[in-house]
């Protein structure tokens, strides 16, 4: 069993990769400020697993208050989720993303590094390829972020690509989500986004649930099966498991390496919305609007190199996230309010 601090584990992925880790054995320590968290997820987790999860409220920016979290549960291991991510905000704000997602990171660095913590599990992001490679994009591909969002992911995998040359014992998996999407199967852990949401999957949800009126469909007529975008969505559950694949995988190996987490097969817009209406059986409106500035067609996953090295692929498929989806939104219509 590990100790696993787990910032940012109050939020939408990092609360799946705590019970993870739970039902893997290990113990994880949520630090969280709740700018973007719900303290309600630690009593769901309890609910699913019999545990809930030691909690630290601090910002992942206090050096100190990350340090003092590190010794006073005796970590052994760091999953960094902590930051913001949604892209078009990063352009209005990119200020705020360097100091939440940059700064962030370099003081968990530095209080690991006074802890004698060596193995870190950092959450990156496709957005730091930008969108230019032809799919499926690998992991040697370019990295041209796009967006002060990607470009404060790739700063962060750069300096801890730079952390582990200067200290040989130091070890971090950087793993560049895809599109992540669904929920816990029991309904108790799901996807709350504060305020508009900036990804697609709540939009569809929330106007199944009458929540919203319709979905703004941004771009029909790229060159793509539909016109559509086609993006690479993976079930949350399935990113969870890879930070655990991740935190026991290549123990031999320190350094730096980084892994495409993703199904590997791309899906449209308008699939992913007939695929949700089939499981909620009910259709979404929905409106055609022009193309975002920044919008790429197509971008899918390879993520062989995570299966070959860390043993880790998507298991769950369309159908099974948006079963997912919608339990967790029917159960829940109010979030983690109700």
């Amino acid at each position: 069993m590990a100790v696993v601090l787990v910032t940012g584990g109050a939020g939408f992925i990092g609360s799946h990769t705590c019970l993870a880790l739970i039902q893997a054995g290990h113990r994880p320590v949520v630090l969280d400020d709740l700018s973007h968290g719900r303290e309600a997820v630690l009593g769901r987790i309890g609910r699913i697993t019999g545990e809930v999860p030691a909690f630290v409220r601090a910002d992942v920016r206090d050096e100190a208050a990350v340090l003092a979290a590190m010794r006073a549960h005796a970590v052994a291991a760091v999953i960094h989720f902590a930051g913001r991510k949604i892209v078009g905000e990063s352009a209005l704000d990119p200020l705020g993303y360097y100091s939440n997602n940059v700064a962030g990171t370099i003081a968990v660095a530095r209080a690991m590094q006074q802890a004698d913590v060596t193995r870190l599990v950092f959450s990156s992001s496709c957005a730091v390829y930008g969108g230019r490679q032809a799919s499926p994009v690998d992991e040697s591909a370019a990295l041209a972020p796009a967006s002060p969002y990607g470009r404060s992911k790739a700063m962060c995998e750069t300096l801890l690509r730079d952390a582990c040359t200067a200290d040989a014992a130091l070890s971090v998996h950087a793993l560049r989500y895809f599109n992540p999407v669904g929920a816990h199967a029991s309904g108790l852990l799901g996807e709350d986004p504060f305020g508009r949401p900036g990804n697609l999957m709540p939009c569809i949800t929330q106007v199944a649930a009458g929540r919203r009126a319709q979905l703004a469909i941004f771009g029909g007529d790229y060159p793509t099966r539909d016109g559509t975008g086609v993006r690479d969505y993976v079930h949350v559950m399935d990113l969870a498991e890879a930070h655990v694949a991740a935190l026991v995988g290549g123990d031999a190996a320190a350094g730096f390496e980084a892994y495409n987490l993703g199904t590997g097969q791309g899906t449209s817009v308008l699939e992913l919305v007939h695929a949700f209406e089939h499981a909620c059986g009910r259709p979404i409106a929905r409106q055609l609007m022009p193309r975002r500035a920044g919008d790429i067609a197509e971008m899918y996953a390879d993520a062989t190199a995570a299966q070959a090295r860390l043993g880790w692929r998507a298991r769950r498929g369309l159908e099974e996230m948006c079963a997912d989806a919608w339990r967790w939104e029917r159960d829940n219509p109010r979030g983690y309010e109700g």
